[in-house]
């Protein structure tokens, strides 16, 4: 690594806005990695700006530290990642996002009704789901897992 090509843990941190601790975190769970130089200094690549700021909108979204774990792990060491590396890693969560996405609208849509979790507290639920009908498809809100409602 050129000496250019790196920066330290205090300019990582202050590009990023996270503190110094919250990179040696990002560190211990391999989502960015240090060389040393001869001093003994932690010393970043420039491109782990970018890995720490993906984390942060990762996170964000909802991600977990292990689930961001496994998505930079298909991002190359050593080298910056290219922009193919990084599309390759927004088209898989971009397909988790959509997935989440329709999950929260169908919940949005459904939340007001029926959603076919057994209470039958509501005057609709009889019609949606007589004498909890729904409960032989297995537990939890069925309809908003998915289920769809049968006509009587």
């Amino acid at each position: 690594m050129r000496a250019n090509d790196s920066i330290s843990i205090g300019q990582l941190a202050e590009r990023t806005g996270v503190s110094v601790s919250a990179v040696r975190f990002y560190e211990a769970r391999g989502l960015v990695s240090a060389s040393r130089n001869a001093g003994g200094q932690r010393r970043f690549l420039r491109s782990d700006v970018r890995r720490i700021a993906f984390v942060l909108i990762a996170q964000k979204l909802g991600f977990t530290i292990a689930e961001i774990g496994d998505q930079l792990a298909s991002l190359p060491q050593g080298r910056t990642p290219t922009q193919a590396d990084w599309s390759q890693i927004s088209a898989r969560f971009g397909q988790v996002l959509d997935e989440r996405i329709a999950g929260l609208t169908l919940m949005r849509d459904r939340l007001d009704g029926c959603i076919g979790c057994g209470c039958l507290s509501l005057k609709v639920c009889a019609l949606y789901n007589p004498g909890d009908r729904i409960a032989a498809r297995g537990p939890g809100p069925r309809y908003l897992l998915g289920d769809r409602r049968r006509k009587a």
